[in-house]
């Protein structure tokens, strides 16, 4: 199996898995929902359209730069100030990134790849408010999800690095696997974007944590934090 890489980063996301009327959150990683979604537009697939090539794929997700939760309070007024819309708060995630993978038949795989590279509809973290910063598609590896998710280079933005530790523990969440133990599960699984009759199952998810060795703390001069060395001896 191969799988595909992509870079999920910009001033503003949002990955609503349970949202409801007034009430839009988000949750603090990508969901394997948005992202399936996001590969469909990539390719052209409208949303009434079958989603078969792409329900099979396995997903994963490292936060490299986990963001703040932000809330917007909403409200709109008819042009005669008569009438007033529902108020409504809608949830971001401001300043995150996020390395994400997919894996499956290399074919496939590459022909996502090139379908993010030129893109038949607009590409958005989430919602439409939210466009990505650069390009998305980190190429096609040979390799497993999992040794992908640990051994990409860490994702963050400079000024965050260099305030971070010498070495950086980052979370993973993926697809759990069968006779795997499951941390949790979450009701993102497409089946149907169809606006007529959306579908969504619920996924076994696995949570498991990576250490990254963050350079730029080095060149900073940034040591680990040793409280005893105060003491002597």
């Amino acid at each position: 199996m191969s799988v595909l890489l992509l870079k999920l980063a910009g001033p503003l996301q949002s990955w609503g898995s349970s949202s409801r009327f007034a009430r839009r959150g988000t949750e603090v990683a990508p969901t394997k929902s948005g992202v399936i979604g996001l590969l469909a537009a990539a390719k052209g697939i409208r949303r009434s359209e079958p989603l078969t090539e792409l329900l099979g794929l396995e997903f994963g997700v490292r936060i490299d730069q986990p963001g703040q939760i932000l809330r917007d309070f909403q409200t709109a007024r008819s042009l005669d100030g008569r009438e007033s819309a529902p108020l409504t708060y809608r949830f971001y995630l401001s300043d995150a990134a996020f390395l994400a993978a997919v894996s499956g038949e290399r074919e496939l795989l590459l022909g996502l790849a090139e379908a993010l590279n030129r893109p038949q509809f607009p590409l958005y973290l989430g919602r439409r408010s939210c466009p990505p910063v650069g390009p998305i598609s980190l190429g096609v590896h040979d390799d497993s999800l999992d040794d992908a998710l640990s051994s990409w280079p860490w994702l963050a933005a400079e000024w965050y690095r260099r305030r971070a530790a010498r070495t950086v523990r980052l979370e993973i969440i993926r697809d759990a696997r069968p006779g795997e133990p499951v941390t949790e599960t979450m009701p993102d699984e497409p089946v149907s974007f169809d606006p007529t009759h959306r579908q969504h199952t619920w996924r076994s998810v696995l949570r498991r944590h990576v250490d990254v060795t963050n350079d730029l703390a080095e060149r900073a001069g940034i040591a680990e934090h040793d409280p005893l060395s105060l003491l002597g001896g």
